[in-house]
């Protein structure tokens, strides 16, 4: 491998630094992000580079006593659309490989915080109705709660689409879809026109949900990055006491007592009602998301594993262990769905996965039951997220590690034969010698090549 000139260094290290703080913007956990950065500037000659990365900035070096870059790890877009991440995802695959120069990933980075949406405001606004109803179906809603649910997923599409590209509008968009979304929902009551139906307001605001940062929180923390896992954790925490904030206080401004509001459903779907969700959310995600063109049967399966893996978990361990087995199964399901060509990156497949198993949206019930004072219900539920975070994130974890079990084991069974073939060989160039033959290894290792036998 030839050594890089400064110049060359220079860029690799910007389209480095870059590549990471878009990774970290999507979420990605720091350690995975110093992982795959380390690849890349191996890929391209830079063995001696040094990276660390943080939530919310990038630091990397090329080498000791090297000229450090620092880089915001500023957001690809208000908040990241699937066909982004996805794209962001295959420049990394690229990057790995050393298959796009920096100068040309540079580019692509550009062009990737540029992309616009797949749909227009329209579809985009009937995708979020659709999402919210397909979420709300899983949650074993009355039918009030999804008609309910369909009306309020419009309005935040709404928002959305107005708020886009407006910085300030961005930043009090979660606190102002909740207050319009429960303000509308409180007046529906007070009307006679539904009845209370706080799972259609929660069903509603599901892309808002930090599920997604706060397992990769705890997942951070388990690997000893405390800091950022810390960070991210508050965050997560702020964001829902955020969008709490704003469901109790659209409620209290229409004047419905917060108990009225906050009473449970009656009248229930069947059990057929969360199968049915699981299609209805997949195809509401991937309008309003813009999740890449015929990703849909690979977005479809890892739900579906998500949901089944749910499942089997509570028949089998109970409701709160449940969460750990839907995650389990979802992690190398969505590994192995994406070598598919059509099939979006683990990561894009990842973050509706995440909104499906509902660790945010369990938490955000409880912490509004709690701020209306409704009993031990959301004590409950409160309690019921944090085993739910702990459960995914360990999901995840062994998923991972079944994943590469799983790669060890097919390689080892793939290379077997030749083996065995070697080792037959061997032997029978000893017998034919009469003394013993030096055993023979394999050429990735750095010794012989394959067939070149020495006595």
């Amino acid at each position: 491998m030839t050594e890089l000139s400064g110049n060359e260094l220079r860029e690799l290290q910007t389209f480095v630094v870059e590549l990471g703080a878009a990774m970290s913007a999507v979420g990605e956990s720091v350690d995975s992000v110093q992982d795959r950065l380390t690849r890349v500037a191996i890929a391209y000659g830079a063995t001696e580079a040094r990276i660390r990365a943080f939530p919310t900035f990038m630091m990397v070096t090329m080498g000791r006593g090297e000229p450090a870059t620092l880089e915001n790890a500023s957001a690809l877009a208000a908040a990241p659309r699937l066909d982004q991440i996805a794209a962001l995802y295959r420049l990394v695959r690229d990057a790995e490989q050393g298959a796009v120069s920096p100068t040309e990933g540079v580019a692509r980075l550009r062009d990737i915080r540029g992309m616009g949406p797949r749909f227009g405001p329209v579809q985009s606004i009937v995708g979020y109705s659709v999402l919210s109803v397909g979420l709300c179906l899983t949650l074993k809603p009355a039918p009030r709660d999804v008609a309910a649910a369909a009306v309020l997923g419009a309005v935040v599409g709404l928002l959305d689409a107005i708020g886009r590209h407006r910085p300030t509008l961005e930043i009090l968009m979660p606190v102002l879809a909740a207050f319009s979304v429960s303000a509308l929902g409180a007046l529906a009551v007070k009307e006679d026109l539904t009845g209370p139906g706080l799972r259609a307001t929660v069903a509603s605001l599901v892309v808002f949900l930090p599920g997604a940062a706060l397992t990769t929180a705890v997942l951070e923390l388990a690997a000893g990055q405390t800091v950022s896992g810390a960070s991210r954790l508050v965050s997560g925490i702020i964001q829902l006491a955020f969008l709490a904030f704003g469901i109790v206080a659209g409620i209290q401004a229409v004047g419905v007592p917060l108990s009225v509001a906050f009473e449970g459903s009656d009248d229930l779907l069947g059990e057929w009602a969360p199968w049915l969700g699981v299609l209805v959310f997949a195809a509401g995600v991937m309008v309003s998301n813009s999740a890449p063109a015929r990703s849909f049967p690979g977005l479809v399966i890892v739900l579906y594993s998500a949901a089944i893996g749910q499942l089997v978990g509570n028949t089998i361990f109970g409701g709160q262990m449940s969460a750990f087995v839907g995650a389990l199964v979802m992690t190398p399901v969505a590994f192995w769905v994406s070598l598919l060509p059509s099939a979006m990156p683990p990561r894009a497949s990842f973050l509706p996965g995440f909104w499906l198993l509902v660790p945010g949206a369990l938490g955000l019930i409880g912490l509004t039951q709690v701020a209306g004072d409704t009993g031990a219900a959301g004590a409950q539920d409160l309690v019921n997220t944090v085993v739910s975070i702990f459960a995914i994130a360990v999901g995840v974890l062994s998923g991972t590690l079944l994943l590469r079990w799983g790669a060890t084991t097919g390689r080892v069974v793939r290379e077997m034969p030749a083996l065995v073939d070697r080792r037959s060989r061997l032997q029978r160039l000893q017998t034919r010698s009469g003394h013993h033959a030096t055993p023979v290894q394999d050429d990735r290792d750095g010794d012989l090549p394959p067939g070149d036998q020495r006595q």
